[in-house]
């Protein structure tokens, strides 16, 4: 069992920065893929971008290459997600969640515990 707890979202205007945190707790959290999903209103949720067990990074979404960066430091058991050049678009909340199938990581339902999300405000 592992629970994840998304800290850093907040309001920011356009252009800034905000680095998101996934905290875990429980076993093994070093073991799992861990990816951060976004859900806008009105649409489905989308993966982000996700890290795998090691630290390497595995996949971006097109609209945030260059813009956001995933990593994560096991001996605190924190997964980050440093976004950059924020635009409105990226308004939303923002979820991380973690994934046990290590090769299924770009399929939503791989993915076995979730955080309740944190909500990142893009102001234009």
């Amino acid at each position: 069992q592992v629970q994840l707890v998304e800290s850093g979202g907040g309001l920011v205007q356009a252009g800034g920065s905000l680095r998101l945190s996934c905290a875990a707790s429980g076993r093994a959290f070093s073991s799992y893929t861990v990816g951060w999903f976004r859900q806008a209103a009105g649409k489905e949720r989308e993966l982000v971008t996700c890290i795998n067990r090691r630290g390497g990074e595995l996949y971006y979404a097109d609209s945030v290459k260059g813009r956001f960066t995933i990593s994560r430091d096991n001996a605190k058991n924190t997964v980050y997600l440093q976004m950059n050049s924020l635009k409105h678009e990226d308004t939303t909340v923002y979820y991380c969640a973690a994934d046990q199938s290590l090769l299924r990581y770009l399929e939503e339902s791989a993915y076995d515990y979730w955080g309740q999300g944190t909500q990142v405000t893009v102001s234009s």
